[in-house]
């Protein structure tokens, strides 16, 4: 009877399809919508701590920079005024022409030191098999690995003993220990690129070792080296602990002088003191800002897990 009345009426079949299969779909489709809630939670929290983070950052910047071209500002919305008085009272009282001076020296020795040890390095890593490589390789690599603080201190201990402490040589030493494994951590991937029957190519058509480096090699490391050398440049700017350890009262680069300015005995004005971290802070950036140009922070952390496994 019914299969007559289907045949009679065949849109009576076809809606009853449907909604069976509606009334299939329902369930499926509620348990998609219940799984994406906490999806969505998840991912608003996420944002949302992002932003607040986001936020606090630069207000808080925001707050130094303000301050320190501020007359005088407190208990109110804005300052009272805004002069450049402090930026010349920091570069005076903090005498930051010699700290500057200073800076220069130790991070231009240790990006050219570290450069030229390091590229021949990663050079002999990256085209040289050997037994116990990889464990040579996380040896040159634990600086980057551990703290600082961990190895800075003994190592300021013996500089103490052998009279380096203290002198300009010691601080670039100091910072040359970090510096050098990251040379080697960025040039070895760039080195890896570089097809090795190039060099027996050139080997053919008669080119000495140094034609080869000169006109084959040399500048298919450009870009690695130049990357590397902008890195370290920014890391041996920001890097406290090891020059903190290792400098005299002659010797200190811009961020412990920053230290010292701001935890050092005597009144002195917060206005100067902001004045001076936004100096820090804006030759920071800007080198950082021109090291983004060349290399990718998503690399290096690729090839830090590389090398710990």
């Amino acid at each position: 009877m019914t299969t007559d009345r289907q045949a009679a009426h065949p849109s009576w079949s076809t809606s009853a399809s449907k909604e069976h299969d509606d009334g299939a779909r329902q369930p499926g489709k509620r348990a998609k919508q219940r799984a994406s809630v906490p999806g969505r939670v998840w991912r608003v929290l996420v944002w949302g701590a992002m932003l607040f983070f986001l936020v606090n950052v630069v207000l808080l910047i925001a707050t130094v920079a303000v301050n320190s071209v501020a007359t005088r500002w407190f208990g109110t919305l804005l300052p009272q005024g805004f002069t450049l008085h402090w930026y010349a009272q920091a570069w005076s009282d903090f005498q930051l022409a010699s700290v500057l001076w200073v800076t220069v020296e130790v991070v231009g020795a240790v990006v050219l030191l570290s450069v030229l040890l390091g590229v021949p390095a990663a050079y002999a890593l990256a085209r040289v098999q050997f037994p116990g490589k990889r464990t040579a390789m996380l040896i040159f690599l634990l600086p980057l690995m551990v703290p600082p603080v961990t190895y800075g201190i003994p190592m300021a201990t013996v500089m103490y003993k052998i009279g380096l402490a203290g002198t300009l040589s010691g601080v670039i030493l100091a910072n040359l220990v970090p510096a050098l494994p990251f040379v080697i951590l960025v040039m070895t991937p760039f080195i890896e690129q570089i097809d090795p029957n190039l060099e027996a190519a050139a080997r053919i058509f008669g080119a000495n070792t140094f034609r080869y480096f000169r006109y084959v090699l040399l500048p298919l490391l450009v870009p690695g080296m130049l990357a590397a050398a902008l890195l370290v440049l920014v890391r041996t700017i920001g890097m406290f602990e090891l020059t903190f350890f290792t400098a005299g009262p002659a010797t200190q680069t811009l961020v412990v002088a920053l230290y010292y300015a701001v935890f050092s005995t005597g009144v002195r004005a917060p206005q100067s003191i902001d004045a001076m971290a936004m100096i820090y802070m804006a030759i920071t950036l800007i080198w950082v800002l021109i090291a983004l140009q060349f290399v990718s922070p998503t690399q290096i952390v690729s090839r830090v897990k590389e090398q710990k496994h």
